[in-house]
């Protein structure tokens, strides 16, 4: 090795030792800026902790004695009366027939009563309002249905028709004769092979069931009101705010990836828009059909009372337990203070 490779090795050790200083004097200097900052914020909050304070008094207004006014909304759809669901068939996830149906059902009713007790207290409950969103009874609109329901359908309307009329007693007795049902019909109670638009309610034994439950208590002279839509469709003003009832059959999807939101943002939208037209704003949509759940702005999707069955399961859809809607409605603000009624038991129900 000569001298001037000596030399250069020398000069490449002595620049990155000059280097290196460089740094480390560039990370002390970042280092010591650093520990200054930390010693006053230090002192700042060794300053504060100390400096005397005094937090202003707010005050409570105490309640008024009248209180709060509101009504309980409590939904009843897709109760599919009559079906029935193997577990066996679904992974046991959930069994349905006449005497599960009838344990939801009274639980249903139940708990109507015991929920506003309990989480409403201090509000004057000025009556209870049942939007009856459809498929009451399974219906014979598939072949598979027909086959397999508990009882043929003119049988199981006779049947539901009692339990309902049961249901409603209780009810009317515990909000002292202030209940209303206000009611549409679904797909699965229609008579027609296919959906038809003209004379929809009429051709549906949901219209019917509606019917004969309203006549039968004007012949007891009960006060409850059973109001059956002519319409797919029914406006429903609650403390001056529109409440739209309908099945929700017409609003095609939910079976994706987005789920029932697609299909319930597009079905808002077009019947908003029908309803500006018509002069009947729509402050809150009132749904089922989905057998979903759903707590969202200017809509509540209701559930449903027979749970996940075997056509949800064959199209691979997201396991729902049977539940139904309940909320308070107040004159100020519509619609608060939203609730699952969870009415799926398994060791009740023994299966």
């Amino acid at each position: 090795m000569s001298i001037e490779d000596d030399i250069q090795r020398e000069q490449k050790i002595q620049d990155e030792i000059e280097s290196q200083t460089r740094f480390l004097r560039h990370e002390v200097a970042e280092l010591t800026a650093e520990g200054k900052e930390l010693r006053k914020l230090l002192g700042f909050y060794e300053g504060a902790r100390k400096a005397a304070i005094s937090p202003p008094v707010w005050e409570i207004k105490p309640r008024k004695v009248a209180g709060h006014a509101g009504l309980i909304v409590a939904q009843l759809t897709d109760t599919h009366f009559d079906e029935i669901v193997r577990p066996e068939e679904i992974m046991g996830l959930n069994a349905y027939n006449r005497e599960i149906a009838l344990i939801r059902f009274r639980k249903w009713t139940e708990k109507v009563v015991t929920l506003p007790r309990d989480y409403f207290a201090g509000v004057r409950i000025e009556g209870l309002v049942i939007p009856a969103t459809g498929d009451i009874l399974s219906g014979d609109i598939h072949a598979e249905l027909k086959e397999s329901n508990e009882d043929h359908l003119l049988a199981s309307v006779l049947f539901w028709v009692e339990q309902i009329l049961a249901s409603l007693q209780i009810l009317e007795a515990e909000y002292a004769g202030r209940v209303s049902v206000h009611a549409v019909v679904g797909n699965h109670g229609r008579t027609t092979v296919k959906p038809v638009f003209k004379g929809r309610a009429h051709s549906n034994v949901e219209w019917l069931l509606w019917s004969v439950v309203r006549d039968r208590l004007a012949d007891r002279k009960s006060k409850v009101r059973i109001e059956v839509s002519d319409s797919m469709d029914l406006n429903v003003p609650l403390y001056g705010r529109n409440h739209l009832l309908t099945h929700g059959d017409q609003f095609q999807g939910g079976t994706g990836i987005s789920g029932a939101y697609a299909p319930l943002s597009l079905g808002q939208h077009r019947k908003g828009q029908r309803q500006m037209v018509a002069q009947m704003p729509m402050d809150l949509m009132v749904i089922g059909h989905l057998h979903q759940y759903l707590d969202l702005p200017g809509v509540i999707m209701g559930g449903s009372m027979v749970g996940y069955s075997e056509y949800a399961f064959g199209l691979n859809l997201r396991p729902e337990t049977a539940k139904q809607a309940l909320w308070l409605t107040v004159p100020e603000r519509g619609k608060i203070m939203a609730m699952p009624i969870e009415l799926q038991d398994r060791a009740e129900e023994g299966w």
